[in-house]
C-alpha cells in the first residue's frame, strides 16, 4: 500500500509540496538524506555569523547540516592577499568548527577570475610565471588543509554564459592549460580531496552545460582527474528546472564517469515581500532540485548557500531579490523546509522498503585526522556520526501493521529510522 501511495504522487512527488506544523521530530535535513542513500545536506557558512548564537545552534547541527563550506574565506584575495604571504586565520575557524562538530568539510575555491588579489590584476605575468604562481598557491592552501576537505573547487565559473571561456587573466597568459595545471596541482597537493568543477547556470543553458563537458573532456584527455562538477543551482522561483531537465543534464556529466551536487543551491523571489502563491511555487522549485538529485545515483549532496535569509548574498547583489534560503532571517524554517523535509521522508521510507542501508558507493569521503570521532569512515561512504535508534529488527510493514498507515504517514521518519 505504501509503494503504491508514493507512485501515485508522480516524479515530482506532489504530496510532498503540503507544509507540516513541525519537522520530523529529532531528524534534520541531513540525517533524512543519508536515509535516502545521500552523502550529505549542507551548508555554506563563514566567520562574520561566528558570534550568531541562534545561526551557529542551527549551522553546528549535524542532523541538519552535514558539510560545511567557507563562502568566502578560502579565495584567493583573502587567503594570499599579497604575494607569497598566506593568511588563514578566518578559513582556519571554518574547518575547526567542521571538525569540532563532525561535519565534513568542502573547501572553496581555488583558481577564479574573480575576488582575486590585486598583485594577479597589476603584475605582467608571462607563461611560465604564471603557470608558477598557480601552482604555488595550490600547493600552499590545499597543501594547509590536507586531510581536512572532503572536497575542492579546484576551477570555478571559468565559463560565459554562452559555452565560451571567460577572458581572464589565465585564459590570456595559458589558454585552457590552466585548468590541468590547476587540477594537477591540487591532486598532488592531496591526493585523497575529491576535486571539481564548479559553476552556475549549467542547469539552464545548454551551450554553457556543453561547454562544462568540453571542460571535463579537456582534462580527461590529458590524464588529469576531476573527480566531480557542481551545479551552483541558483535558481529564481517559478523559473527552476523542472526535475526531468535537471536528471537529464546531470546525466550528462554522470555518464563521463564523475559525481555530481547541486553545491550552492538557492531559489530566490524577484518580487518581495513573497506572496503566499510564491511561497508555494518557492516550495515545488526546492522539492523539483532535491528530488532530482535523489533520481540521480551519482549525485552525491546537496549544499545550500546559506540556509538563512539573513545571511544571503542574494540582496546586495541583485537589489529587490532575495528571501532564496530555506530559514527566514528569524531563523524561522519556511514552507520550502518542511516540502523538503516531507520529500525525504517518502525517499527514507522507500529505501527502506526497497533494503537500501548504506550511502552511495562511489563516495569514499575523506576525513580531517583527529583523534576525534569523525562524520564518516574513510572509505565506507557509511555515515557515521547520524546514529539511527534501531527497534530490535522490527520491519517497516510491521511498523505499518502496529501503528496503522493512518497514524504512520504523519511521523513516518520515525518508523523509517526505526525500522534501519
Amino acid at each position: 500500500m505504501l509503494s503504491g501511495l508514493l507512485a501515485s504522487s508522480g516524479g515530482s512527488r506532489a504530496w510532498a509540496q503540503a507544509t507540516s506544523p513541525s519537522p520530523p521530530a529529532g531528524q534534520g535535513l541531513h540525517s533524512l538524506f543519508v536515509a535516502s542513500g545521500k552523502l550529505f545536506f549542507g551548508t555554506a557558512t563563514d566567520t562574520n555569523n561566528i558570534n550568531d548564537v541562534p545561526y551557529q545552534a542551527i549551522a553546528t547541527n549535524q542532523s541538519e547540516f552535514g558539510m560545511i563550506v567557507p563562502e568566502n574565506s578560502q579565495k584567493w584575495e583573502v587567503v594570499q592577499p599579497t604575494l607569497r604571504q598566506f593568511v588563514y586565520n578566518n578559513s582556519d575557524v571554518v574547518a575547526s568548527r567542521a571538525k569540532a562538530n563532525r561535519q565534513l568539510f568542502r573547501c572553496h575555491t581555488l583558481t577564479w577570475h574573480s575576488q582575486l588579489p590585486q598583485f594577479i590584476s597589476t603584475t605582467s605575468w608571462t607563461r611560465a610565471t604564471l603557470t608558477a604562481a598557480i601552482q604555488a598557491h595550490i600547493a600552499n592552501v590545499v597543501g594547509h588543509f590536507k586531510g581536512q576537505c572532503y572536497s575542492w573547487d579546484v576551477v570555478n565559473e571559468a565559463l560565459a554564459d554562452n559555452g565560451t571561456f571567460r577572458n581572464d587573466v589565465f585564459l590570456q597568459t595559458l589558454g585552457t592549460d590552466y585548468l590541468g595545471i590547476s587540477f594537477t596541482a591540487a591532486a598532488a597537493a592531496d591526493p585523497d580531496s575529491k576535486l571539481y568543477y564548479n559553476d552556475f547556470n549549467l542547469e539552464t543553458i545548454k551551450a554553457k552545460a556543453d561547454g562544462a563537458v568540453a571542460i571535463v573532456k579537456i582534462l580527461q584527455s590529458a590524464n588529469v582527474r576531476i573527480d566531480g562538477v557542481g551545479f551552483q543551482a541558483h535558481f529564481n522561483v517559478g523559473q527552476t528546472p523542472n526535475k526531468t531537465s535537471l536528471v537529464a543534464t546531470m546525466e550528462r556529466f554522470t555518464s563521463l564517469g564523475l559525481d555530481v551536487t547541486l553545491s550552492e543551491l538557492d531559489i530566490a523571489h524577484t518580487k518581495l515581500p513573497a506572496t503566499p502563491s510564491a511561497l508555494e511555487q518557492q516550495s515545488r522549485d526546492y522539492v523539483s532540485a532535491v528530488d532530482a538529485c535523489l533520481a540521480v545515483p551519482k549525485c552525491l549532496g546537496i549544499t545550500v548557500w546559506q540556509f538563512t535569509d539573513k545571511y544571503s548574498w542574494i540582496p546586495s547583489t541583485f537589489p529587490g531579490k532575495g528571501d532564496a534560503c530555506l530559514f527566514t532571517a528569524n531563523y524561522t524554517k519556511k514552507p520550502a523546509y518542511f516540502a523538503v523535509s516531507n520529500l525525504l521522508v517518502q525517499a527514507a521510507a522507500a529505501r527502506v522498503q526497497a533494503g537500501g542501508t548504506s550511502a552511495p558507493a562511489s563516495a569514499s569521503p575523506t576525513v580531517a585526522t583527529t583523534s576525534s570521532p569523525t562524520s564518516f569512515t574513510q572509505g565506507s561512504g557509511t555515515a557515521a556520526a547520524s546514529p539511527l535508534p534501531t527497534s530490535g529488527g522490527h520491519s517497516l510493514l510491521e511498523a505499518i501493521t502496529a501503528k496503522g498507515l493512518g497514524s504512520f504517514l504523519l511521523p513516518l521518519v520515525g518508523v523509517v529510522f526505526l525500522a534501519l
